[in-house]
């Protein structure tokens, strides 16, 4: 190993092994909620995505020019370590968890600067998605999901005719043959915060892989704010966003799926192997309108991104005919 490779070594490496030392409580715990909770089940497969993003940027990391911000990078250190305490002290989790990603973009500012920070952004933002919010969050964000997904559900069980009856979160029904009524509970579980965490998570891994190559129109304008003119900016914020609504829509219509099945089936249905398949379903179709909206935002593409896109081919078979047309010189003997 030459010494220039050395130097550039230690010093990820030295940086990696504080943070296990620092965060390894922190991050073990994390793990376990990943590992349990299934509202973040998603969050096993996050390092794994990240690390893949980071590798496919390594070149890029190489060519950026280090330009170490160290007052404010120092700053959101310290910062960093009093949320840590903070958070200790006061057995928050979500707390020292946040720290971690504070302290991930301080070392990095300080370090290598805000350009690297930069190519970050997107890892930065999937690792903050992973991480479970307090229970007084989830709690005040699950309930209005849960009663919205049993107010579209009596609604659209109501179209079907058939008789029921809303107490809150919970469906009242008459199952087909049955002489008493019986009751579909809405739970925490059905409240749909699960697929929209997972939605979200997916909706930025698809915005950031199927974002558009950058036009030479776009690489001339350097100003601070750039990137807010830039249609590939809008088109992964239109994506992200609209993941929200989606979650919320599939899971109101496996809700309403589930009463109109118990009522010519019975509520056994509700906890059988519907409801396990109808989750699957419900992610697959989450997807195709996800993929729907970015196939309708692409219909808007500026035309220079089209024009740049029907230019590649072009040049292409244009080189390709240079090289046929070139005459071939051949040796002395060989006519």
């Amino acid at each position: 190993m030459s010494v220039t490779a050395s130097t550039h070594l230690w010093r990820p490496l030295a940086i990696s092994a504080t943070l296990v030392f620092v965060y390894g409580v922190v991050l073990s715990k994390l793990g376990h909620d990943w590992w349990t909770d299934e509202n973040y089940s998603h969050g096993l497969l996050i390092p794994f995505i990240i690390g893949y993003i980071v590798w496919t940027l390594r070149d890029r990391f190489t060519r950026a020019e280090a330009r170490p911000g160290t007052a404010l990078g120092f700053g959101l250190v310290l910062l960093a370590l009093l949320m840590l305490f903070a958070g200790t002290a006061g057995a928050e989790l979500f707390m020292q968890r946040i720290s971690l990603v504070v302290m991930l973009a301080g070392l990095v500012i300080f370090f290598w600067g805000y350009r690297l920070l930069w190519l970050l952004l997107v890892p930065l933002g999937l690792l903050l998605l992973a991480i479970p919010i307090p229970a007084i969050i989830f709690n005040k964000v699950a309930f209005p999901l849960q009663i919205f997904a049993s107010r579209f559900a009596v609604w659209s069980m109501s179209m079907w005719g058939i008789p029921v009856l809303r107490q809150g979160n919970v469906i009242e029904l008459l199952p087909r043959g049955a002489r008493q009524t019986r009751k579909l509970e809405v739970v925490e579980a059905c409240s749909g915060i699960r697929s929209l965490m997972t939605l979200l998570t997916l909706a930025v891994v698809f915005a950031y892989f199927t974002y558009p190559t950058p036009t030479d129109g776009d690489d001339n304008d350097k100003g601070s704010f750039s990137w807010l003119k830039s249609y590939g900016w809008w088109r992964s914020v239109i994506i992200v966003l609209s993941a929200v609504p989606i979650a919320i829509l599939t899971n109101a219509l496996r809700v309403s799926g589930t009463g109109v099945l118990s009522h010519y089936y019975g509520t056994e249905v509700a906890d059988g192997f519907f409801h396990s398949f109808s989750g699957w379903v419900i992610y697959i179709v989450a997807f195709l309108m996800l993929f729907a909206v970015a196939w309708i935002t692409d219909r808007f593409r500026p035309a220079r991104y089209k024009a740049s896109r029907k230019a590649a081919p072009e040049l292409d078979g244009a080189a390709r005919r240079q090289v046929t047309a070139s005459p071939v010189i051949q040796p002395e003997g060989m006519e």
